[in-house]
């Protein structure tokens, strides 16, 4: 493009908050002076999916998206250390949220270039968080693992108390093998199809339950962080509420230069977009002034409450982490598998396929593009399975799914490019690389952390919630169904955090299973819920499964889009991808199908999300 180009494409990128717009035939409209906000119907976006955006440009976005999504990584990947007790060993947890920042990275790139190929991030989700915490609760002397010892000198047994790193190792390489069964099965899914099975099965009301349980249950990992100091935690929390919604409707003017205007303002939410970083940034600060005026001089042992408050009590994380460190397979030693685990991570992984679908859809709404064909949305399956198999080898803890946030950033910007997400994913890699970077964001006081997480999961909770408007909540059925799921749900995890020797059938292994599968609360919503609602009867407008079912034909024939089915078709020679085995293979275009083809929505059910219209949180 010529730079005179360049510099409209510039102002179009925040469009919807300037005076002037570029119509299709690149003649410039304005706008009147008492509406700086119309936006031309003809062209909703600046930058489609396959074009390419400017270098400065490119990294400007990139550098937007990425920072929307990190606060979510750094809240999955402590939490992850938590469990494995790993609480108060802040090089381990550099050490781990480098190896979740480069998977982000990689599992975004394979999303773009081979996946679904819709600008899709895919970040660490708190989905396989939830079973963790379950696990937390019930194994409370996890942490003081001991082995048996005979010792031939006074012929005894003597226990011997296991140190604190071989514990945290023992515990994350018990999470990489039920972490990587669970992608393959996760993969599988995708590879072959068996999506649309789950979609006849599974609705509203069974998604619902599930995942809001998820949400609830992290009330005690939440308020871990908050407690140390509750002014903080409220003050930071206020500050991301304020930022999102009470001052959504503003749009905050911004100096910029262009070789067009020179120096001008224009309008730009941007602190809405970055609500929750804003909100950290400035708790982090006040932290640090309460630390140089001696506030918490008090504490100064890792048993004080207000220890984690400070900013100054773990410099030498940043000191001792390398400038560059490689995540890679294996780097914790042997991979071992854990039953309870597994069971854990499976139900996360049937929850991550159906929020992914919604938000496959939500983008391709935002980008002006068809709903994604079957082959599509398998082939995206697919790829987050095969990246979640891959986290738990590099020893993640968790897997990865799609963030909705980043979903409604494009719907701020106007820029749907694929460019501007290879590059966020090049970000996250380096991200990962740079070991002294992470080392930075550990240091964060844990109050500040536990503020910016009451407003993330209250976000999170807010989007499932969303998943009702396609039910009939005059029912007495469906009322009758979630809330009984979300009662069981949180009752037996209670029951068995409180009374965990109840479980006794004379077999130590049965009872972990046991205590696993009963304590974990959205494992038990899904199960009755789903049993519940594929049993007592019904009509399928009624369970919210009509509307799922339902695309808008008429839009898709119109064509009233900005680019076709073409932006779904992978990377592959015309010689290969017209070959007549594509036909049997589920994630590949069908060659003897002419375009468009059949959605999944049409032939098992459409997941409908509002998550792209919230610009932050998951």
């Amino acid at each position: 493009k010529s730079p005179e180009e360049n510099d409209q494409q510039y102002n179009g990128g925040l469009k919807p908050y300037c005076c002037a717009d570029q119509t299709s035939e690149g003649s410039t409209k304005k706008a009147p002076d008492d509406d700086p906000k119309i936006e031309m119907e003809d062209n909703p976006l600046i930058y489609k999916i396959s074009e390419a955006t400017p270098i400065h440009l490119t990294l400007f976005f990139a550098m937007q998206q990425a920072l929307l999504s990190l606060s979510t990584s750094l809240a999955v990947s402590l939490l992850v250390a938590d469990y494995a007790c790993a609480e108060h060993d802040e090089d381990f947890k550099s050490r781990l949220l480098s190896s979740t920042l480069f998977m982000n990275g990689i599992t975004t790139l394979l999303m773009v270039t081979i996946g679904v190929r819709l600008p899709l991030y895919q970040g660490a989700t708190p989905d396989y968080v939830a079973p963790l915490v379950a696990m937390a609760a019930i194994d409370k002397d996890r942490c003081n693992m001991t082995t048996t010892y005979f010792n031939t000198t006074s012929n005894s047994t003597e226990l011997i108390y296991t140190s604190n790193d071989d514990v945290i190792i023992y515990h994350i390489q018990t999470l990489q093998g039920s972490l990587m069964l669970a992608g393959v099965i996760h993969f599988l899914v995708g590879a072959t199809g068996l999506v649309g099975v789950l979609l006849r099965f599974i609705g509203p009301v069974t998604i619902v339950p599930t995942i809001l349980l998820i949400g609830i249950y992290m009330v005690t990992s939440v308020t871990k962080f908050a407690q140390v100091h509750w002014g903080i935690s409220s003050m930071t929390c206020a500050i991301a509420i304020i930022l999102s919604l009470y001052l959504s409707k503003y749009n905050m003017p911004i100096p910029v230069w262009t070789r067009k205007k020179s120096c001008h303002v224009i309008r730009y939410p941007l602190h809405q977009v970055f609500a929750i970083l804003i909100a950290i940034v400035i708790g982090w600060i006040f932290s640090l002034v309460l630390t140089e005026c001696g506030v918490f001089d008090s504490a100064t042992s890792v048993n004080d409450k207000l220890y984690y408050a400070r900013t100054d009590t773990r410099n030498y994380v940043i000191k001792n982490a390398k400038w560059f460190q490689f995540p890679y397979p294996g780097q914790f030693g042997l991979i071992r598998f854990s039953i309870s685990a597994f069971v854990g991570f499976f139900i996360a992984t049937i929850v991550s396929i159906l929020d992914s679908i919604g938000d496959y859809y939500a983008c391709a709404t935002t980008c002006r593009v068809p709903p994604p064909p079957a082959h599509a949305v398998n082939r995206g399956i697919a790829v987050e399975g095969l990246c979640t198999t891959l986290s738990g080898a590099v020893g993640c803890g968790h897997g990865t799914t799609t963030y909705g946030g980043n979903i409604g950033a494009i719907g701020l910007t106007k820029v749907a490019s694929r460019h501007v997400f290879v590059c966020v994913s090049l970000v996250y890699i380096l991200f990962g690389i740079i070991g002294k970077f992470s080392a930075v964001f550990i240091t964060i006081p844990h109050p500040v952390l536990g503020g910016a997480l009451i407003i993330m999961f209250g976000m999170f909770n807010g989007v499932v919630l969303s998943n009702l408007q396609s039910v009939d909540l005059s029912s007495t059925r469906n009322s009758a169904i979630i809330g009984t799921s979300l009662l069981v749900g949180l009752m037996l995890p209670h029951w068995i955090e409180r009374y965990p020797n109840t479980v006794d059938t004379g077999y130590p292994d049965v009872d972990d299973v046991l205590k696993m599968l009963l304590g974990n609360p959205n494992m038990v919503g899904a199960i009755l819920s789903c049993f519940l609602d594929n049993t007592v009867p019904g009509t399928p407008e009624e369970r919210g499964i009509t509307a799922w079912q339902t695309v808008d034909e008429e839009a898709v024939s119109s064509g009233n889009y900005q680019e076709g089915f073409e932006v779904y078709k992978p990377w592959l020679p015309a010689r290969v991808t017209n070959a007549s085995f594509m036909t049997y293979i589920p994630f590949m275009p069908n060659p003897k199908k002419p375009v468009p083809e059949r959605h999944l929505s049409v032939d098992l059910g459409r997941r409908k999300s509002l998550v792209h219209a919230i610009p932050t949180g998951r």
